[in-house]
């Protein structure tokens, strides 16, 4: 006899239909699975074989064959127990013949139960598209499956309630999708902790409003670190929009919460320096998100900067130009989206106390420049924000005064992103710092003043194109902060002050 289950499965972040096949024949018993899957597909015949017994199943003893259609594209992960269990089923007489608008996905235990799975969101989304109104998934996934619209799905425990529904027996309850309620930031260290130093939070501003990449240099102990993880408290809330595409990824890596809908918070990432180039972009044998695209929409920030290999560092010039990082390997070709802020934190010099006032530097002049050298040039000129961090004075840490609180902050940067909303609608485009060159002609109008100004920097910095379109982007964040649709002098100014550093420190000698 013969049944087939529709299913799905997961290449990058995208979903795809999967039709699961069984066939039942005379002949020796034998369990044999084809259509392209992997080990872990491969081993289900073992769970299903024990869970339909231990469930008080009928084991069919003949030649049993499962196809997982389309035949060419590779099947990953233990996703098909579930359905190649009912297919058996129906199969063998067990169960009637499944409904065409069903789809279901599901790793079993040996008992039965059903255990989560990744990739469930954008599985679920593929689902709606190929015209599934039914998905029956594992009991843990069904908040993030349920976040898709025009699909009712329906949370499984174990095998036998999923057999009970389709029998008519005891309907299973539909999942209620959870409320999006985005994160509103007031959980994140604030910004009134952090005293004095008001160059490098008014940095940090700038770089929120516009989505920008910064870099904090300076000596032990100044604070770059606590300003960094201070960050997430002043961005705006994520859109929905934007919490679907990074669900999508977290669902694929298996970082979602159990239970969980889409994630409300922006993310923040903090590889330790010893991450791989690989583990940093995304890859393996079958591609997977890096740390690069779990930053989506949110920040990635690398302490100690010049501790990361070279191969690490020069792997994000791409991602970061592009907003996307996409990963070739035998099988195929896959991209994944990493539109982040890049945090940079880092020392001066390996001792740390070049340029400190009152701590003598103990490094070489020659092991200065090595490591600043680690940093290339190409990767700083991906840097809108070049900001130095220096020593607080005892009266400020010792003062009862303290600065301005990140709810102060974040409600000007908010009122700036809403601004670039309204200016970009309809494009594609986010935030000031991923306006295309066409665009930024476009919206970047200057004074005659500021247009002197920036042609004077231009020349006597010999700036490059692409810095002298970072540097209009970052004027372009400053005018929307001062609420001014024209870019005046002031705001090319306090732009430029964030592009010298570079030359203070690599390009002096």
């Amino acid at each position: 006899m013969f049944a087939e289950v529709n299913s799905l499965g997961v290449w990058a972040l995208d979903g795809f239909a999967v039709r699961v096949e069984a066939d039942i024949s005379g002949g020796l018993p034998q369990f044999c699975i084809v259509g392209l899957p992997d080990n872990a597909v491969k081993e289900s015949l073992e769970r299903v074989r024990s869970a339909l017994k231990n469930l008080g199943f009928t084991y069919p003893v003949s030649r049993i064959t499962v196809n997982l259609a389309p035949a060419n594209v590779r099947k990953t992960g233990p996703v098909y127990d579930l359905p190649i269990l009912l297919a058996l089923l129906a199969a063998s007489g067990q169960l009637p013949a499944l409904p065409a608008d069903c789809a279901f996905l599901g790793e079993l235990s040996l008992d039965g139960a059903v255990r989560g799975v990744s990739g469930v969101l954008p599985m679920a989304l593929a689902a709606r598209s190929a015209g599934i109104k039914r998905l029956f998934v594992p009991k843990e996934n069904a908040a993030e499956a349920a976040v898709v619209e025009e699909l009712t799905v329906y949370p499984v425990a174990d095998a036998a309630q999923a057999v009970r529904h389709l029998r008519g027996e005891a309907a299973i309850e539909p999942a209620a999708p959870a409320p999006f309620l985005p994160f509103s930031g007031d959980a994140v260290p604030d910004f009134s902790d952090v005293r004095g130093q008001p160059e490098a939070r008014r940095a940090m501003e700038i770089a929120a409003a516009g989505g920008h990449n910064i870099l904090l240099i300076g000596p032990p102990g100044t604070g770059k670190s606590m300003l960094a993880k201070r960050l997430p408290g002043i961005l705006p809330p994520l859109r929905r929009e934007e919490a679907i595409e990074t669900s999508k990824i977290y669902s694929v890596a298996g970082l979602l919460r159990a239970g969980g809908g889409l994630v409300g918070t922006r993310p923040f990432r903090a590889p330790h320096h010893s991450v791989s180039a690989t583990a940093l972009s995304g890859g393996g044998s079958t591609p997977r998100p890096g740390e690069v695209s779990l930053a989506h929409n949110g920040v990635l920030f690398l302490d100690e900067l010049p501790e990361f290999s070279r191969d690490a560092l020069e792997i994000l010039r791409q991602p970061l130009e592009d907003g996307a990082v996409t990963v070739s390997r035998v099988a195929g070709s896959a991209s994944f989206p990493c539109e982040v802020m890049l945090v940079a934190a880092m020392n001066p010099c390996p001792c740390g106390y070049y340029g400190h006032p009152t701590r003598q530097c103990t490094c070489t002049q020659y092991a200065i420049d090595r490591y600043l050298q680690k940093v290339s040039g190409p990767l700083l000129d991906r840097i809108d924000l070049h900001v130095e961090v220096m020593p607080v004075g005892y009266d400020e840490i010792s003062g009862e005064e303290k600065g301005e609180d990140s709810a102060s902050i974040r409600a000007r940067v908010v009122a700036a992103r809403e601004v670039q909303n309204a200016r970009y609608k309809g494009t594609g485009i986010s935030c000031n710092a991923r306006l295309t060159s066409a665009a930024l002609r476009r919206v970047c109008p200057l004074s005659a003043q500021a247009n002197t100004l920036l042609r004077r920097a231009f020349t006597d910095m010999g700036l490059s194109a692409r810095a002298y379109d970072r540097l209009l982007k970052v004027s372009r964040t400053i005018a929307d902060l001062d609420g001014s649709e024209r870019i005046e002098a002031s705001h090319i100014s306090e732009a430029i002050q964030y592009r010298s550093l570079d030359r203070k420190y690599w390009y002096s000698r």
